[in-house]
């Protein structure tokens, strides 16, 4: 597989651009409501260094760790939509993660997250030769796994105490996978949902 790097990716929906600090007054535009961040560990932006050190975080993972972060923006709109990444890159294994994924109040249960993901696991599957993309959620967090359910990815089961949160908490993770072979059918689903 090859290496992901911050590259745009694109459809008639989406437009992925690479995550950048001259986008953090946008992210403080979407970013203010509580619900995003239930089940992530930043707290709310309140004011426009909340969301430059939210950036800021995932550029140093970035760098550290071969992290993708992306800024989402609805083509629909023009607007900002939110954020997903490419994370736990495994060239060796053919593998990465899609996650950290979040967007605004207006753009949740539209077209935004399924144009999205088609436009992430297209690159995995299609540009960087991916054998698998994993997707995981807090066990929590019924919305977010129904969501990946619905993109058609298998849920593999429970990853117990799996994440420890600044503020205590431990959490459990529910995995889901998309493997090169089930690709086929995600992409005619998730066209459908587009269509």
């Amino acid at each position: 597989m090859k290496t992901p790097a911050p590259i745009t990716l694109e459809n008639e929906h989406v437009r992925l651009l690479p995550l950048s600090e001259d986008q953090a007054s946008e992210f403080l535009h979407i970013g203010r409501d509580d619900d995003i961040w239930t089940y992530l560990v930043p707290k709310p932006f309140r004011i426009v260094e909340d969301a430059r050190a939210w950036i800021a975080g995932m550029l140093q993972r970035c760098a550290e760790a071969g992290d993708v972060p992306f800024a989402v923006y609805d083509k629909t709109s023009g607007q900002l939509a939110g954020s997903s990444s490419f994370l736990e890159v495994r060239v060796a294994h053919g593998g990465l993660e899609i996650g950290f994924t979040w967007y605004g109040k207006d753009f949740r249960r539209t077209h935004v997250n399924s144009a999205t993901k088609l436009a992430l696991f297209s690159h995995a599957f299609d540009d960087l030769g991916a054998n698998r993309v994993q997707l995981q959620t807090d066990a929590r967090n019924v919305r977010s796994q129904d969501a990946i359910a619905r993109l058609g990815a298998t849920r593999e089961g429970v990853l117990r105490k799996h994440k420890a949160y600044p503020n205590g908490y431990v959490r459990d993770s529910v995995m889901f996978s998309v493997t090169s072979d089930d690709w086929p059918d995600v992409r005619v689903r998730l066209q459908g949902f587009l269509a």
